[in-house]
This record gives structure tokens, sequence and C-alpha cells, in this order.
């Protein structure tokens, strides 16, 4: 071949493999781990569908890791995706302490960090990105307004509240707590007798039922669950009692799952609290913008409502999850 027709034929093939380069590296696929608490309720469940659906919707590699509800199992996760290189690591997590070493690692690697559903307490808030969830707060306080309301209905008669709170130390237990307090304290009419840890599960949320009712019998006016999978399992520890969920204890419980909405058609639950599991499409979202180094509010809240029981036959075909 003629050197000249050599050197521009050389010369379009690189400008060929430049023009190209661009949109080759466009499309590679967004790399995503995701570490997920565990698999502990409904809205676990339709949680990590939303998020599996998206990513596969969106063309996103998802690599999912299940922690079973243990902290350990997290931090492994996390520095095994830091291990793989992945765009972006993303969780939910199982408690709000003991992140700092392992969210560090990540930064160190220049990994970014999504928290989804639940927040974190760390000393350096630029260790995570934005955290995508729920109010959980505003959550016990929208619970508390209807209890409260549901007292000025109801003449003069105490409540005595037992509840049944979600995992020690996460995030939505310490929060709905919180905000639940929050509302009630200082009315003389509202009392929480005792408290104790379901751990969001609904078998462990008909044990500790069970045992309030040995120890509190009849004397129980108000079951508030910091979920809807614990107040399901204690409606079934009432009804073995012989007493009459949604009327001889009137449940408070948040989530919005269907089997909520099901158990409040059948009279047996008062209202549930809306917390949407349906994050997919937002995690997303945000993952893209934080990967191409776009702005991201660091607080992304979800709108959500309150859905007491005389409504639930016609919120039921809607419900998602």
């Amino acid at each position: 071949m003629h050197p000249t027709r050599r050197t521009i034929l050389a010369g379009a093939v690189l400008a060929l493999a430049s023009a190209t380069l661009p949109h080759a590296m466009a499309a590679k696929p967004l790399v995503i781990g995701f570490s997920q608490v565990g698999a502990e309720s409904e809205w676990r469940t339709a949680n990590t569908a939303s998020i599996k659906d998206t990513a596969k919707k969106e063309g996103v590699t998802l690599k999912f890791a299940d922690a079973q509800q243990r902290q350990e199992n997290q931090v492994k996760a996390i520095r095994s995706f830091i291990a793989q290189k992945v765009d972006l690591i993303a969780f939910s997590p199982v408690v709000e302490s003991g992140w700092d070493t392992v969210l560090r690692e990540a930064k160190a690697a220049k990994i970014p960090v999504i928290l989804t559903d639940r927040s974190v307490n760390v000393s350096d808030p630029s260790l995570y990105a934005t955290l995508i969830g729920s109010d959980f707060v505003e959550e016990g306080r929208k619970a508390g307004r209807w209890l409260l309301d549901y007292a000025k209905k109801n003449g003069d008669k105490p409540l005595n509240i037992v509840e049944l709170q979600g995992t020690v130390g996460s995030a939505p237990a310490i929060d709905r707590k919180a905000g639940f307090e929050e509302v009630i304290k200082g009315n003389p009419k509202l009392r929480v007798v005792r408290t104790q840890t379901g751990d969001f599960t609904r078998a462990k949320g008909k044990e500790v039922m069970e045992a309030f009712l040995k120890s509190l019998g009849k004397s129980i006016n108000v079951l508030y669950a910091h979920n809807d999978d614990m107040a399901i399992g204690a409606i079934q520890a009432i009804e073995e009692a012989g007493l009459k969920p949604g009327k001889d204890i009137i449940i408070v419980s948040i989530d919005g799952v269907k089997g909520a909405f099901q158990a409040m058609m059948a009279g047996k639950l008062n209202v549930t609290v809306e917390c949407s599991p349906l994050l997919g499409p937002q995690l997303i979202d945000a993952a893209r913008k934080v990967v191409a180094g776009q702005p991201v509010e660091k607080r992304i809240i979800v709108n959500e409502g309150v859905f007491p029981a005389e409504v639930a036959a016609k919120e039921l075909p809607n419900r998602k999850y």
C-alpha cells in the first residue's frame, strides 16, 4: 500500500475510534451495590422488589446483598462492593450507629454512598450523598394525632397504651417512638404503660403482645405498633386471648401494606400511617445524578398519607404493596 494511503487510513481508523469512545463509555451500565436490611415484613419485600425492578428497567447492574437484619453482614457487603469497584453503594442500615469506619473506606475508594429508608449517625455527614425515604418522626406524630382525635371523640376515659417498637437502635424505631410521644405528651388521658421491641416481625409482634396480655390483661386499651406486620401478629394474639382487636383494643400502626388494609376491612385494625417502600425510581434517579457529579438534596422525603379503617375498602385496590 502507498505510504500516503496507509497514513490516511490509519488516521481515519483513529478518528473513528475517538468518535465512538465516548459513546462506548456512555453505554457502560451503572453498577450499584445495594445492601438490604432483610425480608422481615411485607414492606421490606415490596421495597426490595421496587429497587430490583427499577434497576432492571433502567438497565442498571444491581449487586444485591440481604443482611438478614445483622449489621455485620451489611458491613461485609459494603466492603465487598468496595472491592468490586462498583460505581455507587446504597444501603438501608439495620441500625443508626457504627458506620463511620466502613463509610470512610468507601469515601477513600471514591465510591459515593446513598442511604435508603433509614438514616445513620456519623461524625462526618459527607460520608453519604443523600438519604431517600420517609420522615419517621412525622409518621409517629401522625399516629399520635389520630389517637388524640380518637380520645377526644370517646369521652374522658383514660387510655392505657402498649407499644410494639421496631428493631432496637434502628432509625424508624427511634423516630416513630419520639414523634408519637411528642404528640401525646402532657395529655392525662393517654399513657404508655408498656413498651417492648417486636423487631418489626409478625412472629415477634405476636409473642410480645401475648406477654403484654398476660401481664396487663383487659387494662390495655390501645396498641401502637411501629409497623403493620407487628400489628398483624398482635391481632392474632389478641384474638387468641378472647378479645376483639379494633374494638376491645384500638390498634394504630405504620406502613400501609395491603395486609393492614385487609385487617381494617375486617374491623381488626383502626388506622395505618403510610410509609411507602416504592423507593426504586428515586434511588436510581439520584444514583445517576450523584455518579455524574450533579447536585442532589441531602434529604429526599416521600409524600405519604394516613388511612383510617373507614377508607380501607376504597383504597385497597389502589395499593401497590
